[in-house]
């Protein structure tokens, strides 16, 4: 149930988002969630727009470096990549592939570089457990994809802006709100200020 690196990472990853690409194509619908550090691998790139241009909805966090360029006509219409900069520094790598209860939920120690699948030793694993994979689906990921104190979207010239809260829309700082365990709807200004 291991999938490392050098070895068989990058061609398991491949495969998932071909898959995703499959699905999307039948009318099945395809979704690929991506929480990491770092995207610059090309061979991975130029995979997840095709995904795109098959119809596959994705959704990207990266922390950091994203050569991949989201929302060109034709290319990458399906694809947001937004970025969370805050008080903690997250290495956590999540990877969703599928729309479904029984879609795949990998962790992983590895940014999607080329360094990541070719000269160190990196690992990847599904999440099996059903009550930790829902609490991936319905509360991490969830949560992270709403903040809407500090995230902030690539915009298809590879440039960042800071997402707009709608005034009737509360504020939800993820690090807070996964930090403190408190409800969504329990969050006060005073904690999203702190």
């Amino acid at each position: 149930r291991l999938f490392t690196s050098p070895h068989d990472l990058l061609p398991k990853i491949l495969e998932l988002i071909q898959i995703e690409a499959d699905r999307s194509r039948a009318g099945q619908g395809g979704r690929i969630i991506i929480k990491l550090n770092a995207l610059v691998d090309r061979t991975v790139i130029e995979a997840l727009y095709r995904a795109s241009q098959a119809g596959v909805q994705i959704q990207i966090l990266c922390r950091g470096s994203c050569c991949l360029r989201p929302g060109m006509k034709g290319i990458s219409e399906n694809i947001r990549v937004t970025s969370i900069i805050d008080r903690f520094l997250e290495h956590s790598r999540i990877y969703v592939f599928g729309a479904t209860d029984d879609a795949e939920v990998m962790l992983s120690s590895a940014d999607w570089m080329p360094r990541n699948f070719v000269r160190r030793v990196e690992v990847m694993f599904p999440v099996l457990q059903p009550s930790l994979k829902r609490h991936i689906l319905d509360q991490i990921l969830p949560t992270m994809l709403g903040d809407n104190v500090k995230t902030r979207e690539m915009q298809p010239d590879g440039s960042y802006r800071r997402v707009i809260r709608a005034a009737n829309t509360p504020p939800l700082r993820s690090q807070i709100r996964l930090l403190t365990g408190l409800p969504m709807e329990d969050i006060t200004e005073g904690d999203v200020e702190k």
